[in-house]
């Protein structure tokens, strides 16, 4: 207990600033992430062109392979050469901008790729007999096609989410702060304690976004789709 008390004089104040400049990081770059996959997955889903599908799927997928790392150093180099080829520093190559650029292009996939299977997977029969009731495309999406597919999406949120966290701890390096200051600052110094003050609350955002997500995922879930006990 007394070792806690000390361990938390010493780095609980450091730990609350960057688990709050991590929080941000996170939750923006998922929002963002968000707005682009969602309506991007149900525009594909429900586009009579599998070609285009395709080639938009096989874009995003190439972003996946290339380790976390190298992605924010990339987008580090690509605002560096948009700034050269300008003429004029219109973009940070440093802080908050790269960060948040690389965080949305690695959240991205598993949203789009969740959203656009969960659309594509509605039974066609229910789509016909929704159609045959009256109901415009419109309806049919928000009525019949989202709340079917939500589990689906959900699903791709919450694996974008923690792999979210877990990338934003290497964006330290590019000066955009967070949980992974403490981590690189224990490592380079070899103090365990400033480690763990990094490591463990990201591991713990981690597990608690997870929860919340599916506690929403629950919440908006129609009643009717909801698994119920067997007896």
């Amino acid at each position: 207990m007394i070792a806690a008390a000390g361990f938390f004089a010493d780095y609980g104040l450091e730990m609350l600033r960057s688990t709050r400049e991590h929080m941000v990081l996170t939750v923006a770059a998922m929002l963002v992430a968000c707005a682009i996959a969602i309506p991007l997955g149900v525009t594909l889903a429900r586009c009579r062109s599998r070609f285009l599908a395709n080639v938009v799927m096989g874009l995003v997928n190439v972003i996946q392979p290339i380790p976390s790392l190298a992605l924010v150093a990339l987008t580090v180099v690509v605002f560096y050469l948009i700034n050269e080829f300008l003429g004029v520093r219109v973009l940070a190559t440093l802080g908050m901008a790269p960060a948040l650029v690389a965080l949305v292009a690695y959240a991205v996939l598993p949203i789009l790729r969740n959203t656009y299977t969960g659309i594509r997977q509605v039974d066609p029969t229910v789509v016909e007999v929704a159609t045959g009731m009256g109901m415009t495309p419109r309806q049919i999406l928000f009525v019949v096609q989202l709340p079917l597919a939500l589990p689906f999406i959900m699903a791709g949120v919450r694996i974008a989410t923690v792999w979210t966290i877990g990338v934003a701890t290497l964006v330290s390096l590019v000066g955009a702060g967070g949980l992974g200051d403490l981590i690189f600052r224990g490592l380079s110094t070899y103090r365990i304690n400033l480690i763990l003050a990094g490591a463990a609350p990201a591991a713990a955002l981690a597990l608690v976004f997870d929860w919340l997500l599916g506690r929403l995922e629950k919440w908006l879930t129609p009643r009717g789709m909801q698994q119920t006990p067997s007896p």
